[in-house]
């Protein structure tokens, strides 16, 4: 029997805020039969699953998840609403558990406290009616996760909190378990707060694209969402509107601002036949733009996708706090049972007293705030860069990038424009400029190389003369009869089979300054000299000296000659530098790199240098918008050609590394402190939940979302 296709599919889901609930997710789902694979990521609020049709439906797959306490959206692609946080369930049950407390402890303290009924020859107060009635609002949510976990034999903070307000009402501490209640659900709610600050970041990226697009059909213009609009269609965009979809300009010129797409801070000139993308802002003229792809594979939701993936891989650090995770809060909630049991049964100490402090180390027990500390510094600093025009491809790329002792820059089409400008024009034998000019655009007019679309672009003014039985020498020039007279422009092998002497005085300087020198003359006499360079671009030396600055080393690679590669390293005040490296040689100078320094980034093309990218800790592709193998192949991707967006990088990745060490080890030293504290009595039961889990989680978040506000 021929095997069923696998579906996939992804949800969005509220109330997802931690990493713990991922983990329930996943085995909630991967319970059900026909699911081949599950992947939760809850820096996204997302759920990813594979599944056979045949096996399971959809719909009980959402039913599991929604038994669990989570509510499911199908549209991933739009969920740009913020809702307001009084209509939230959750906020209403919190806010309507604090008031029965509050009613609670006012009948208590402030009326006569009437007895209502008697359970195992106790009193049951009216206070206590309140109280179980603010848990019970209380405890709704985090409870049915809780319940799910322990399904699961999963120590989390749901199951272990609802362990501990469970405990409280067995030995009758109403007014503690109904705070715990409380105090937790709001410590979930601050929590899912500063976790979806983190998200919206990204959202504000979608909201970049307009929700609908002007399409021009048959002479008339109809307005669609940008779901419906199709490759080929012409879509009209009119100057102070953004771009909704990807397309190449077939009608008009304008000028735009990619910034969204490319960190661009200075717009754009666009004319026809140049690609557009969706979410720029059309700044001047009317363009017609022929769409050549669908919304959801635009380039911004490309960039969006890839960013909402690299915040599910794990950086180093967060691996490092998982497994922490798992011994540190079973060996708590067993010091818990310890506590609860020890001191009474052997000592014969208060049980109620020694209770209570075993259920305030469950609480402490859960190292919530330690578990999101590396995540949320992780989306909040992908997302920072995502807004920069740098698309950083998960956590353990940015760490690594904090770790960088040397960056390798190859030369051509990196630090310099890759585009040959002509820079002396030397006429000889009495010869003006123009004569040495007339013969090499004459010459070059016939040509397709590069050296010569720099000699024609520098001779604007000058007219080409007829040209008979022109010749190209490939590595050396061209040659050709003008007016019945070979003249050459090339190389000095070029003239090696005439009689004329060579300028070697002009020759060797020009070459000693790094520039490729051509000679223009004929079978008697040498009439000029043409130098050419690649131009070094204006960024690059301001950014080798930001990054030395760093302490990081830069080196330059480069295929070009040590000439060449020595006058450009000179210029732009770089020690280090290796030339005449093919593509596999640049490889072996990655490694060799590596032994001498340590870590190494490499910054390239993302297509030629792709062996030298991957051999590198860190491989960064510069000006990869609209490249779709250097975007995919790259660590890290410049969406512009923008060299200044490298200090930038190692900045916000530096900044990372140490907002993620400084949320970790908080997070264990206060846990640690609390633990302590509950021996004494110096840490009560509602301290636990304040400091330990609603403090500690607020206080990393906080310091994590910091890192959103650095700028290029």
């Amino acid at each position: 029997m021929e095997e069923q296709e696998l579906k996939t599919e992804e949800l969005q889901l509220e109330g997802f805020h931690c990493a713990d609930c991922a983990v329930t997710i996943e085995k909630t789902m991967a319970k059900l039969g026909g699911v081949q694979s599950v992947k939760a990521n809850f820096t996204a609020g997302k759920v990813k699953f594979s599944y056979d049709p045949v096996k399971v439906d959809v719909e009980d797959l959402v039913r599991s998840v929604e038994k669990i306490g989570y509510t499911v959206k199908r549209d991933v692609h739009r969920d740009v609403a913020k809702k307001k946080f009084w209509k939230d369930r959750e906020f209403r049950f919190t806010f309507i558990s604090g008031v029965l407390l509050a009613a609670g402890l006012a009948v208590k303290f402030l009326t006569p406290n009437p007895i209502i009924f008697e359970i195992f020859g106790r009193p049951f107060h009216l206070s206590g009616f309140f109280y179980i009635s603010a848990i019970v609002f209380g405890a709704f949510y985090f409870s049915r996760e809780g319940w799910a976990s322990l399904k699961h034999l999963r120590f989390n903070m749901d199951m272990l909190m609802s362990m501990a307000i469970l405990g409280a009402i067995i030995i009758q501490e109403y007014v503690e378990a109904a705070s715990l209640a409380f105090l937790y659900s709001t410590a979930e709610l601050l929590e899912s707060y500063a976790v979806e600050r983190a998200r919206n970041s990204l959202r504000e990226l979608m909201k970049l694209t307009p929700a609908e697009a002007r399409v021009r059909k048959g002479g008339s213009e109809r307005t669609l969402p940008v779901e419906q609009v199709n490759v080929d269609d012409i879509v009209v965009v009119r100057p102070g509107e953004r771009v909704a979809v990807d397309g190449e300009i077939v009608e008009g010129a304008s000028s735009l601002n990619q910034a969204p797409i490319t960190g661009e801070s200075v717009p754009v000139t666009k004319e026809k036949g140049e690609k557009v993308f969706a979410g720029s802002i059309n700044l001047e003229g009317y363009l017609e733009v022929r769409v050549t792809e669908k919304f959801q594979n635009s380039m911004l939701a490309r960039i969006i996708h890839m960013v909402e993936e690299a915040e599910g891989k794990k950086a180093p650090s967060q691996r490092f706090v998982e497994k922490f995770a798992r011994v540190y809060t079973p060996v708590v909630v067993a010091l818990a049972v310890a506590v609860a049991t020890v001191p009474a049964i052997v000592f014969g100490a208060s049980f109620h007293d020694w209770f209570i402090k075993a259920l305030t180390l469950l609480v402490i027990a859960c190292p919530c705030a330690l578990v999101i500390s590396t995540p949320v510094s992780v989306v909040s600093a992908l997302t920072s860069g995502s807004r920069n025009g740098v698309l950083i491809k998960g956590g353990v790329y940015l760490e690594e990038m904090g770790k960088i002792d040397a960056i390798a820059l190859d030369k051509t089409g990196t630090l310099t424009t890759g585009v040959l400008k002509v820079t002396d024009i030397i006429p000889l034998n009495g010869l003006a400029e123009g004569d040495v000019l007339k013969v090499a655009v004459s010459l070059e007019s016939r040509s397709e190389h590069p050296i010569a679309w720099a000699i024609l672009e520098a001779s604007d003014n000058v007219r080409a003369e007829p040209v008979r039985d022109f010749e190209a020498v490939p590595g050396k020039g061209v040659w050709g009869h003008l007016n019945g007279t070979r003249h050459y422009i090339g190389r000095p092998e070029l003239f090696a089979d005439t009689a004329v002497d060579l300028p070697d005085q002009k020759l060797h300087t020009l070459q000693s300054e790094g520039k490729t020198t051509m000679l223009v003359g004929t079978d008697k006499e040498i009439l000029g000299l043409i130098a050419l360079q690649d131009q070094v671009r204006e960024d690059a030396i301001d950014t080798v000296k930001k990054l030395r600055d760093t302490d990081i080393e830069v080196v330059m690679i480069t295929g070009d000659n040590e000439k060449t590669a020595q006058a450009i390293a000179k210029r732009l005040g770089i020690t280090h530098f290796h030339a005449g490296l093919l593509p596999e040689q640049k490889l072996e100078e990655i490694q060799y790199l590596k032994e001498k320094f340590g870590k190494v980034a490499m910054v390239g093309d993302g297509i030629n240098d792709a062996p030298a990218l991957a051999a590198a800790s860190v491989g960064i592709a510069m000006g990869v918008a609209g490249t779709d193998t250097a975007l995919e192949t790259a660590d890290i991707a410049l969406m512009a050609d923008d060299l200044s967006k490298l200090p930038y990088l190692v900045k916000l990745s530096k900044r990372a590394r140490r907002v993620i060490g400084q949320n970790i080890w908080a997070s264990i030293l206060i846990k640690f402190t609390l633990a302590f504290g509950v021996f004494p009595g110096v840490v009560s039961l509602v301290m636990a939940v304040l400091l330990g889990d609603m403090g500690a989680s607020l206080g990393v978040t906080s310091n994590a979302l910091r890192l959103a506000r650095i700028k290029s």
